[in-house]
Order: C-alpha cells, then structure tokens, then sequence
C-alpha cells in the first residue's frame, strides 16, 4: 500500500465524511497542524480510515509535544480532530428535525446515530472491548457484560487531575454546557458531542447518545436544567411522550434514592435505547386489575425483582395509575417481610420506571424499591448480598434492573484464575472467589478445558440472577408473593 503524508490523508477524509469542500483543504491542513505541530506536515502513513488516521495524528501531537502522556490530554486532541466531522449543533438539530418532519422521526434518529458513531463521540471500538455472554436462568436470558471499553486512570493522569483548579463548569457530565466543551484531566473531551434539543411540555430537554454504550443505541434524554432526580407523576408523563415522539425506544429512569438508584443522581435524565431487554420478554405471572383502571392490563411480572407491569391505550389512565401506585408505596410498611417507608424520617421508597410500546399498546414497568441498610447489610438491605459482591457489588441501577449485568473490569482476569482452579492448575484466585469455586467444582463433576468457560458463564449468570433477587423488595417465595398482593390491595384491587 503506497504512503501518504498523513495530514492530507486526514484532510481528504475530513473532506469525504461532512460539508467541506475541496476549497477547504488548506484551512483544514491549518487546523490540523494548529492542534498537532507543523511538524507532522511532512509525516507519511499507511492508513487509510479516518479514526486509524486520527489515532496517528495523535501520535504525533504527542511526539511534537502538543499533547500530553495520559489518554484525558490525548482525547482532548482527538475529539478536537473529530469535531471537523460534525456540524455545528444548529446545523445538526435543523437536520434533525427537518428528516422528522419532511421523512420520518425514524431516518431523523438513525441519521444522528450515525453520526455519532462516525465522529468518534460514540466509542465503537473500545465498546468491542466489552465481554458480553447471555445466561439463561428461569427469569429468561440474561445478559452478562465485563466493562472493559472505559479507560482506568492511571496514577500520572489522577496526580495532574489534583492539581486542576476545580472550576464547577461543567456542573456535572449530563449538563447541557458539555456540548462543544475541551475537556480537561478528569473530565472528558467533548468537542465533538452534540444534543438534539426537544420539549416535553413547556421544559427543554435534550437526547444525545452514550459514549460507552451498553446497548444497541444506548441513548440519554436530559433535561436542559441542572437539578437532581425525582420520580412523580411528570416522570411518567415524560417517559410516555418520549416513546411517542422517538419511536422504537424504550426509556426509564433510574430511582431517585441513594443505593438504589444510578451513578448519577444530581441531574435528571433519562436512559433509552432499541435494546430487547429479559425484563420486556417477561409475562406477567399474576394477573391485577386494579378499581376505576378497568383498560388497564396490569399484573405482577416473572421477575427476580419486584414488577407490576402496565398497559393501555389511554396515556392519561397509565399515569394516573402509575402515580397512584408510586404514592402508595412511598408510604408503605409491612414488618412481616422487613419494608418500611422511613426510619428516623428519611424516606426508603421509591420506583424505578421503564415504558415502552408494546404493539398499539403503552406500557410501563414500575420496579418497587427500598434502600434500607441494616447493621447485618450496611450496603443496603435490597442491594447485592456479601456472598454475591464478589461478582457484583455496585448499586443496581435501571440497566442491570431489566437484565444486563454490568460488571467490574476486574472480572476479566480473575475468572480466568477461577477456571484455572476448576481444572487443578496452578492458579492465583482471589480469596473472594474461592468459596464459590469450590462450590462449583463439588456440583459440576465433569469440567473440562473445552467447558470451563461455559461452565463459568452460566455460573456467573446465576450469580446475576442471585443479585437481582437481593434487591427485590417482595421474595419469589409464598410469603412474599402474598406480601406482594397486600401492597396491591392497598393500591386497590377489584
């Protein structure tokens, strides 16, 4: 393959790939040079593609001494290489919605997919880095990741990031104001991001994609104010006029409660997606039929935590419904099986919602949460157990809620040690696995070098299922479902 000088080559597909023109080459080598050094002018490549190209770019801006050692300093030069791709955010909210209107919501949405993924903002090829298996289990298949696709920090990147002065702009990662923003140590480049702005209502909200996605389209619909979360009646109207207006999404939120709720509590948003979640492929095992709600299917899910599922025509008749039930369960005790709605004042209940269209029909999940700790489970009493942390110990936010695990990149190499244990070679297994492979090994008599890795998969698949069961706050067990139908009650049955 001939060489090329690398610059121009990078030009050419800038020029390929958006609205330049070959007019432009000039400008663009200038840019280019501006952020990587004059240097690089007469530098000659071999690669073709443009992210390839990019990544070489940053090389260089590394050897010119443009850019720093740590990957904050080199995707600040990246994303300031990327945005060249992308329009500016009137350019791209103007296509959006003109696509919506004049051919349909659904190319408007694949088109700003697309080019998400194309200007790097979506990181397509760290999320290949992911380890990703299902696990059937009663509840379905679940699915099983190992987050491998975000960078660690390494010590030089969190010593540089302590010397930063704390500046509070932006006030967090899913404030509107990261739009277009440099990026910093510890904080991430964002030249290349751009939000789709909406209303719901009167209020401003945005819809961006995730750069690390854990699922097929994995986006977030943000509201343009910071303030923190809340789960009230406007969720659920919100969560039901975003399925309408992006059709083919799901959409939840994540509680609004310390333990239970996600990583990020101080802004309201919400997580969406074309994904088919286990959750959404769960029957309802207990029919409900709730009083003056006689068009709304409801019932108790299948599900290791605890679900009533909704679903109607009527946008006005859900939310009524679903507001009824939240505000019953925020102040709703039962001793018998442990759920209390305070302690000392402060508040254990809340609900964690996802609708979705189900054919002509709405349809939403309300997952029944507590965040109660305990001296016996200071982590939290429906939160991940002692003797499940070991594979799981962070909250159970609205992702692994509906059925995908997202598990610690330490699980990468420690299950290899942990197969390594199963077939009797050497091994250096960490102490917290060790029970659990042992009770492997007693119950999985014939493991072999050809099954091992499965055999872990499924283990580890029940591991999740355990998990989830931990956090539902009615037991899959005769005295919880009973639990669970004396909730329904106070709701009213008919």
């Amino acid at each position: 393959m001939a060489q090329q000088k690398l610059v121009d080559a990078f030009v050419n597909e800038v020029i390929n790939n958006s609205e330049f023109e070959a007019t432009d080459h000039i400008y663009l080598r200038n840019y280019v040079l501006r952020l990587v050094g004059d240097e690089t002018l007469n530098v000659f490549t071999k690669q073709t593609g443009l992210l390839d190209l990019k990544d070489e770019l940053v090389k260089q801006a590394q050897i010119n001494g443009r850019c720093g050692e740590t990957h904050d300093e080199q995707d600040i030069v990246a994303s300031q290489l990327m945005e060249l791709i992308v329009p500016r955010p009137s350019q791209v909210n103007r296509h959006f919605w003109e696509t919506y209107a004049n051919i349909s919501p659904k190319q408007a949405i694949a088109d700003f997919y697309a080019l998400s993924k194309k200007s790097d903002y979506i990181k397509t090829r760290a999320i290949a880095n992911n380890i990703y298996f299902p696990a059937k289990t009663e509840y379905g298949d679940l699915e099983i990741t190992i987050n491998l696709s975000k960078p660690e920090k390494d010590p030089k990147q969190i010593a540089l990031a302590k010397k930063q002065k704390a500046t509070g702009y932006p006030m967090c990662q899913l404030c509107l104001e990261n739009e277009g923003y440099l990026g910093r140590i510890g904080y991430p480049a964002r030249s290349n991001h751009r939000v789709v702005r909406f209303d719901i209502d009167d209020e401003k909200w945005g819809f961006q994609y995730s750069p690390y996605a854990y699922f097929d389209e994995h986006c977030i619909f943000l509201d343009t104010k910071h303030h923190e979360m809340q789960i009230d009646q406007e969720t659920f109207k919100r969560l039901l006029t975003i399925i309408e207006k992006f059709p083919g999404y799901f959409v939840g939120s994540n509680a609004d409660l310390p333990i239970v709720g996600g990583s990020i509590l101080t802004h309201e948003h919400y997580q969406g997606g074309r994904h088919v979640f286990a959750m959404e492929q769960a029957p309802i095992e207990t029919p409900l039929s709730f009083v003056g709600f006689a068009d709304i299917t409801a019932g108790i899910v299948k599900w290791p935590m605890s679900v009533v599922r909704l679903r109607g025509t009527s946008k006005d008749k859900l939310i009524k419904l679903a507001t009824k039930i939240l505000d019953k369960w925020r102040g709703y005790s039962d001793e018998s099986v442990g759920v209390r709605a305070k302690t000392a004042g402060e508040p254990h209940h809340t609900i964690t919602p996802i609708a979705r269209h189900r054919g002509e029909q709405l349809e939403l999940d309300l997952v029944l949460r507590d965040n109660q700790t305990s001296a016996k489970f200071p982590d939290g009493i429906f939160h991940p157990h002692p003797d499940v942390q070991h594979i799981k110990q962070e909250n159970i936010g609205l992702i692994e809620v509906m059925g995908l695990a997202i598990l610690p990149p330490r699980l990468k190499d420690e299950l290899k040690e942990v197969a390594n244990y199963l077939l009797g070679q050497p091994n250096q297994i960490a102490a917290y696995h060790l029970k659990w492979a042992q009770d492997i090994k007693r119950t999985q008599h014939e493991i072999s070098s050809t099954n091992v890795n499965s055999v872990l998969q499924k283990e580890v698949g029940k591991v999740f299922a355990r998990v989830l069961e931990d956090a539902g706050v009615f037991k899959r067990d005769q005295q919880g479902h009973v639990a669970f139908l004396k909730f329904a009650k106070e709701v009213g049955l008919k």
